[in-house]
């Protein structure tokens, strides 16, 4: 048996491989599909049973609107949900919209038919560190440590958890430490949407286009004018509801579940420490004692509802934001408002500094009007720790406001493309992912140069 000596204790090796994938969410599987197309042997360490991260576990459908030219790989996949029977596109919204157990299939078979492998149920425990480059990572699964051997690491865990365990230096919070807001976002089935949509009508809600046949999209925040709130407020009232569930209410129809919503609430008020396991273990306690307020109260009151009933619960928390690497560059909110470009900028974003505050205020940016983009340049995936180390996901080089714009899907996609494609450069020129000229991933079709680079700041 292949076996690797490990702080005195002899581990298994899984197994060897060219790449080596921490999570397979969003960024994760795409930069495993992404290394195996490109013919590298490539494993993902998944510790949930399912491909696809907070978007298949967390319920968070559907993506958000981007108006920039994304790659290659995010029409793959768009595509293959099409294949498979899913409407992904409908007329007043941009984003792709998806059912969970969908995306999830559509990922796996996309990794497996390019040669891919998976190790589901799987988490990292350590990693050895040697001379500044991982040898290998250790994982548990099945109730024993393993070795996975790679040349080449991906950090997709969302928590930058093999940079951590690299000695990368790491930021979390705002100035005063608070995380972005928690949410658990559930779903049910049995909702004539039909009768919720014309409610809405009613009351002349204006959120969001009200065409029948169309998908729907419904919302009410607290204390901010929306039409909806005089109902939920009743629900206080009658002590249905408790007002820290008007904090946040927003719900969308899912292809291919007729009857059904997936719902983007609660936030989870009071946890402001996504760093800390005993507050991530108490906000599940707390999201489902809100979520069965909220289904009651649904029930009871929100005509369309009167049938419905709680189809599950996400089994993970939505995590905005926990860990933030300090890369070889500081991506902050004054590239935002540069527009900014870079000689080695790999993925174009859009999305505005959308922080769900848990405390304090949240920021109030402009959002970008169509054709406005900066650029994620590739040195905030890469680090001075570990030279064979990139990280993908919500997780790279960025302040807590920028964190905020590049964590929506598309732009994650795009993130987890680039990291396929520079393990695969890395491979070919027998170049550390850390030394790679960025340059050269950003020179492909699908992105193009957009003139000249804004002079990098923040460098760390």
């Amino acid at each position: 048996m292949d076996s690797i000596l490990h702080r005195g204790i002899p581990l298994e090796v899984y197994g060897r491989y060219d790449v080596a994938v921490i999570g397979g969410g969003t960024a994760g599987a795409a930069a495993a599909i992404r290394a195996a197309q490109l013919g590298c042997s490539t494993l993902v360490v998944e510790k949930a049973t399912a491909l696809g991260g907070t978007a298949v576990n967390a319920l968070v459908m559907p993506m958000m609107n981007s108006n920039v030219e994304h790659m290659e790989l995010l029409a793959q996949i768009d595509e293959r949900l099409q294949a498979m029977g899913v409407q992904t596109h409908h007329r007043y919204n941009k984003g792709i919209w998806f059912g969970g157990e969908d995306m999830s299939y559509c990922l796996e078979q996309m990794l497996l038919e390019n040669g891919g492998e998976i190790l589901y149920d799987a988490c990292l425990t350590d990693v050895c560190l040697e001379d500044g480059r991982i040898r290998y990572a250790v994982v548990f699964a099945e109730g024993r440590a393993m070795a996975i051997v790679a040349d080449h690491f991906v950090d997709a865990s969302g928590d930058a958890v093999l940079a951590r365990l690299s000695g990368v230096p790491c930021a979390s919070g705002d100035e005063e430490g608070n995380n972005q807001c928690v949410t658990m976002r559930f779903e049910m089935g049995g909702i004539d949407v039909e009768k919720y949509r014309a409610y809405c009508t009613s009351i002349h809600d204006t959120f969001c286009p009200m065409q029948p046949g169309e998908f729907f999209e419904s919302a009410m925040v607290g204390g901010k004018g929306f039409a909806l709130e005089p109902l939920f407020q009743k629900g206080v009232e009658e002590g249905v509801l408790q007002p820290m569930d008007l904090r946040y209410y927003q719900c969308f129809t899912v292809p291919g579940k007729p009857g059904c919503m997936s719902f983007n609430c609660p936030h989870i008020v009071g946890v402001t420490k996504n760093t800390s396991a005993r507050a991530r273990s108490q906000a599940f306690q707390q999201g489902r004692q809100m979520i069965r307020r909220l289904v009651r109260f649904l029930q009871k009151y929100m005509p369309g509802f009167e049938q419905a009933f709680l189809l599950r619960e996400a089994s993970m928390l939505g995590i905005r934001e926990s860990y933030r690497i300090q890369g070889k560059y500081l991506l902050d909110e004054q590239d935002y408002m540069n527009r900014a470009r870079f000689a080695d900028g790999v993925v174009k974003g859009d999305w505005y500094m959308d922080v769900h505050a848990a405390a304090g205020k949240a920021a109030d940016w402009k959002e970008y009007t169509p054709g406005e983009y900066y650029e994620i340049p590739y040195r905030s995936l890469v680090t001075n720790q570990a030279e064979n180390l990139i990280v993908a996901g919500r997780c790279i080089s960025t302040s807590f406001l920028m964190q905020a714009s590049i964590r929506i899907q598309p732009t994650l996609t795009d993130m987890g493309q680039i990291a396929g494609e520079a393990c695969a450069l890395a491979k070919q020129t027998g170049t550390p992912l850390a030394k790679l000229d960025g340059a050269r991933l950003r020179r492909r079709p699908g992105l193009p140069h957009a003139g000249g680079p804004v002079p990098g700041r923040g460098a760390v």
